[in-house]
């Protein structure tokens, strides 16, 4: 377990997730059957030629699930109850086969629970390119553990 517990979080604090992955066009073929996501522009190489972009589109979904799943390491592996929510999702620049993205998460709010065994956290997740363009940020709310109340506080 590497993830942050409720009181480690700090508001305000960015943190930089190590990992990223360049993602293939077999990636987005993948995740676009699993999702039944049959949309021309992630899939029809001729369509997609013919708009203002010039070629296929990563599916801006499968953008967000990465980065959330490149930020569990440094945030909340181990020690989240639930994600709550994701909002204010927005995809400023498109992604493409072959992009490399990297993401960070910057805390922007946290508070107890009435009964202050847990606590609510709240962060900005922000996904950026190899040539560091914002492709995808959005907020995602996580029920966090406190150590206290942890199965094992040690950990």
């Amino acid at each position: 377990m590497t993830g942050l517990y409720y009181e480690e979080f700090t508001v305000g604090e960015t943190i930089a997730h190590e990992r990223r992955r360049t993602i293939s066009e077999s990636d987005n073929q993948r995740f676009c059957d699993m999702t039944m996501n049959q949309q021309p522009l992630h899939l029809d190489a001729e369509f997609a030629g013919d708009t203002e972009f010039g070629e296929r589109l990563v599916n801006g979904l499968y953008t967000m699930s990465l980065a959330v799943g490149v930020s569990i390491p440094e945030t909340t592996d181990g020690t989240i109850v639930a994600n709550l929510s994701y909002d204010n999702v927005e995809h400023p620049q498109p992604v493409f086969h072959g992009d490399t993205i990297r993401a960070r998460s910057t805390v922007t709010d946290k508070r107890e629970t009435s009964d202050g065994e847990r606590g609510v956290v709240t962060m900005r997740v922000e996904v950026f390119n190899q040539d560091d363009d914002l492709v995808c940020a959005f907020d995602r709310t996580v029920l966090s553990l406190k150590r206290e109340f942890a199965d094992d506080p040690t950990q």
